[in-house]
């Protein structure tokens, strides 16, 4: 687990064929992506665990493939997200959490509930399912990141529920979906979905370094917060630089 003030930067998973021979390099075997991937960056966002369910041992592979400190942020199985009655997801959320997410031991980081873009912000129905979300599994804690998609969500109402049950809405950079943060939240969540596929790091260094700058106002202070940023979608192609750039930035 991300030691107090902690910033992890990364992509979206590793296996993209675009990026084979622009970051990874040419020849370098598909078997070794993960391993090459987690010795530049410090966290990936996993999607396939949102649409397929993994086994224990895969969890225990990738925590041997990758070196110390680095941390795995997942992403939710759908079934507990999409439906229109989130208080029914009780079973989805616990096939989820004991699939086996706690072979990840210390490298786990935050578990990403992922809604759809047409789930309007029911508040009871909202608040039945973070109810619904446990706080540590095998006894690991467990944080939680909740990627609303529906503008009904830019309201106060949606961030102080969140707070209340321990989780943080997913700050997102996206042309299609609302930018939600919140000061009070326990750690920050983002995802930069506006690269470009004309600028080489997706981002130009001005804006990456207004990002750095934001991060850290989290980190230090009076109250300094773990920070977790994915360069992630929007020319996905470029997200390995954007990344790293802001690794380099925050060094």
């Amino acid at each position: 687990m991300a030691t107090a003030a902690d910033v992890r930067v990364g992509i979206g998973g590793w296996t993209f064929a675009p990026w084979r021979g622009s970051f990874y390099p040419e020849g370098l075997a598909h078997s070794q992506e993960l391993h090459y991937a987690s010795r530049r960056l410090t966290s990936i966002e996993v999607n396939g665990t949102f649409y397929s369910t993994f086994r224990p041992a895969t969890f225990a592979k990738w925590h041997g493939e990758t070196p110390d400190g680095f941390l795995f942020s997942l992403k939710a199985h759908r079934l507990a997200t999409h439906r229109r009655v989130l208080a029914e997801a009780g079973d989805a959320v616990t096939r989820f959490v004991e699939s086996g997410i706690a072979e990840l031991k210390d490298k786990l980081g935050p578990i990403v509930w992922q809604f759809m873009p047409a789930k309007v912000f029911e508040p009871e129905d909202f608040e039945a399912f973070l109810a619904l979300l446990p706080r540590a599994v095998d006894g690991r804690r467990l944080r939680h990141a909740l990627d609303v998609r529906h503008a009904s969500f830019a309201t106060p109402a949606f961030p102080a529920l969140a707070r209340r049950y321990g989780c943080v809405p997913v700050c997102t950079d996206s042309e299609k979906f609302p930018a939600i943060a919140d000061a009070q939240a326990g750690f920050a969540y983002l995802r930069l979905m506006r690269g470009q596929a004309d600028v080489p790091m997706g981002y130009t260094p001005e804006a990456i370094a207004r990002w750095a700058e934001g991060v850290r106002a989290w980190t230090g202070g009076a109250r300094p917060r773990d920070v977790f940023v994915y360069f992630i979608n929007g020319a996905k192609e470029r997200a390995p630089a954007g990344a790293m750039e802001l690794l380099r930035q925050l060094a």
